[in-house]
């Protein structure tokens, strides 16, 4: 063996180890790919996943909105008839009062001056039936004022 076969051979045996090094490198290069491949996969199905429940949360709340302007729409109609209400409530009080000082206090004399009768006639009675004055309906509680 000469010198340039033995250069040829250990420069064969470098190329050797150089395309197995460089095969070895493409081989974990390739693994490596189709596992990015798979992660970026993986990321891209669970964003949609998180994008379509993000959209369904904006939709809920778009429903809730509809919702509270329907309510809100509705406590403006309560808002109006209670004023409604109110302004008709006040015209009444003006005529109760008017009715209960025009015919408030005549009333309350006369059904005082029929109690007073009654009462009078009935300790009258009593007295000339003989027997004892009939007694108050209503004792007055002694104890409650010490």
């Amino acid at each position: 063996m000469t010198t340039g076969q033995l250069a040829e051979l250990i420069a064969a045996g470098f190329f050797a180890v150089g395309v197995c090094a460089a095969v070895y490198v493409l081989i974990r290069l390739g693994r490596l790919i189709s596992e990015a491949t798979r992660m970026v996969s993986d990321h891209r199905d669970r964003a949609d996943l998180l994008l379509q429940r993000a959209q369904s949360a904006v939709d809920r709340a778009g429903e809730q909105l509809a919702r509270t302007d329907a309510i809100t729409a509705s406590m403006d109609d309560v808002s109006a008839n209670m004023a409604e209400l109110s302004g008709h409530v006040s015209a009444m009080a003006g005529l109760a009062r008017a009715i209960s000082g025009g015919f408030g206090a005549p009333l309350l004399r006369i059904s005082a001056l029929a109690y007073g009768v009654r009462r009078a006639t009935g300790l009258r009675l009593g007295a000339l039936a003989g027997g004892r004055p009939a007694q108050p309906a209503i004792e007055p509680d002694r104890g409650a004022r010490r």
